[in-house]
């Protein structure tokens, strides 16, 4: 008998791929066999020769799970599909046909399946396959993951219950992520209250932290469409700061924070050679994580040199600094294979603050 739970979200980048992570990591603890599916891969990229959804290649990647690669993201959302569907051209029943008949295959292997939705509850309605709906036809009882607070929260959880309740969904946990830890316990204690007349249990995931928050140089390569140069080893690490180097060269280095990417203009050679130079000190290392080169004039020959022999990583853009800048601010990060760093902290953080034995119990 496999054991089943769907992540579901009130919204996007509530964090439900952390949940997921968390999830995998702790039932592993307990159960042989644990399994993912992600029904429905809105953003999808090619993985050992499939297109799959990012996140379930993602979770294919880090826990060995590539035999299964075929069955973990059966209907994926890729450019022109949803006209394909809408004129006919996919038959009605092809999404359940396939979200069904994967989840059964993974039913017959694995003791635990965790499935994932898709952004917000409604993903996936063009299709007939919304959160709400692949829950329901999973059989599977749902897991809500939300952002931090109190009012906004129980206005997000009762919004997406009017759908779960619609399509006869089985809600049983509501997970409060990303809280702010000098208000985490009484924010729960209000939850618990604003719910209590429900049979929901509230429970809570991880305090907001920068770490998983905050891109790591790999992303903002995948982001921006480029790739990264430099070092490769140090494409996981973690820019917690982005800041435009407009001052002097000397003003610049000495107000760099920790772990900052920094985006400086192609013509200033000055500051792209001081930074070259400086990336072998641990010190300054700890400082700067990587450089964006923005902007269409040319480096010099002895700069491009210096750069590359320093082994810096950068990334080299055409457009001015102001755009890039203000792009990686609205930048919301997502969690790759390659994040190590980060996924290890998901790890470890959740055995702390996930109540998976409660949750289990639930299912």
């Amino acid at each position: 008998m496999c054991k089943k739970i769907f992540i579901a979200a009130t919204g996007q980048h509530c964090g439900k791929t952390t949940i997921s992570l968390s999830l995998m990591h702790l039932a592993r603890k307990k159960y042989e066999r644990v399994g993912f599916i992600k029904p429905i891969g809105p953003k999808c990229i090619e993985y050992n020769g499939l297109t799959m959804d990012m996140d379930a290649a993602m979770v294919a990647s880090v826990y060995g799970l590539d035999e299964d690669a075929h069955l973990m993201s059966p209907m994926t959302l890729t450019p022109g599909s949803t006209r394909k569907f809408l004129d006919g051209k996919i038959a009605p029943e092809t999404p359940r046909m396939l979200i069904t008949g994967a989840i059964r295959e993974l039913e017959q292997k694995y003791d635990f399946l965790i499935i994932e939705g898709a952004g917000h509850g409604g993903v996936g309605s063009v299709v007939g396959a919304n959160n709400a709906q692949v829950a329901t036809m999973a059989g599977a009882p749902v897991l809500m993951v939300t952002n931090g607070g109190i009012g906004n929260v129980v206005d997000a959880v009762e919004l997406n219950l009017a759908l779960y309740e619609r399509e006869k969904a089985d809600v049983r946990v509501v997970m409060v992520n990303k809280l702010l830890p000098e208000k985490r316990e009484r924010s729960l204690a209000y939850l618990k209250k604003a719910f209590s007349g429900s049979d929901l249990l509230v429970t809570s995931a991880f305090d907001y932290s920068p770490v998983l928050a905050h891109p790591t140089l790999q992303h903002v390569a995948q982001m921006l469409g480029l790739p990264l140069m430099g070092n490769p080893t140090e494409r996981s690490r973690i820019c917690h700061n982005i800041q435009l180097g407009a001052a002097s060269s000397q003003r610049v280095i000495d107000h760099l924070e920790e772990s900052t990417l920094l985006i400086v203009t192609s013509s200033r050679d000055e500051l792209i050679v001081t930074a070259s130079s400086l990336h072998h000190i641990p010190d300054f290392k700890k400082r700067l994580t990587g450089l964006v080169i923005s902007g269409h004039a040319p480096m010099s020959l002895i700069t491009q040199q210096i750069l590359d022999d320093s082994k810096i990583p950068y990334i080299r853009v055409e457009e001015t600094s102001s755009e890039v800048f203000y792009r990686l601010r609205e930048h919301v990060s997502k969690i790759g294979p390659d994040d190590l760093e980060k996924i290890e902290l998901i790890n470890s953080t959740s055995e702390r603050y996930i109540d998976f034995a409660a949750i289990d119990a639930l299912l």
